[in-house]
């Protein structure tokens, strides 16, 4: 019985959710002008990367494409703050816990974030989370979390008895409620886990 674990990555593997959405509309703004943004996240649609960029844009009658513009220069605040700040820092137990999935011959891990690609490497590479090569599908490969989460697990490349996915927000248990999938919530907001000291491997 082999079963697939999936992870988002900001307030899941790490505390770093409010510096991304920090950084991400400074990025935005830098790029696009005073443009109006939405009070929320809770306030888009799809939200990934991607996603919202494409609502701002949508919102503010914005035409061409930017995203390559936004996204590097995201990436570039994001490194700033590491060399300001430090690095970022996991969840209490996140490294132990990847671990003892990693060294189960029951279970595959994937991450699956809706974050760009270049921007989460920076974040797990800055923890010290070593994330051993894993399937990572992210805002670069879809706009929307569900495709996001199924072209991680379709990375694993087979069928598994169940599949869990790790998340902090509403669109992560929301997105797991469409695909039929397991939910584990993570974090405050959804009265979630604040440590993977002690949490069982799922099965």
């Amino acid at each position: 019985m082999t079963h697939a674990v999936l992870f988002d990555i900001d307030g899941t593997l790490l505390h770093s959710a409010a510096v991304d959405d920090a950084l991400y509309r400074e990025a935005v703004r830098r790029t696009l002008g005073d443009v109006r943004l939405r009070t929320s996240l809770h306030d888009y649609e799809a939200i990934t990367d991607t996603g919202v960029l494409g609502e701002i844009l949508r919102d503010n009658d914005i035409p061409g494409d930017p995203l390559d513009e936004v996204r590097s220069l995201f990436v570039q605040l994001l490194e700033q703050h590491v060399v300001a700040h430090g690095p970022f820092v996991e969840i209490p137990g996140a490294s132990d816990f990847l671990r003892r999935l990693d060294a189960s011959a029951d279970h595959v891990v994937a991450l699956a974030t809706g974050g760009w690609r270049e921007s989460a490497m920076l974040k797990l590479d800055s923890a010290g989370l070593a994330w051993n090569g894993w399937p990572l599908a992210s805002s670069n490969d879809h706009h929307e979390r569900t495709g996001i989460m199924k072209i991680a697990l379709s990375q694993l490349g087979r069928a598994f008895e169940t599949v869990t996915y790790y998340g902090d927000g509403p669109w992560d248990r929301d997105a797991c409620l469409t695909l039929g999938w397991n939910f584990v919530a993570v974090g405050r907001e959804l009265g979630g886990l604040e440590s993977y000291s002690d949490h069982q491997v799922p099965d």
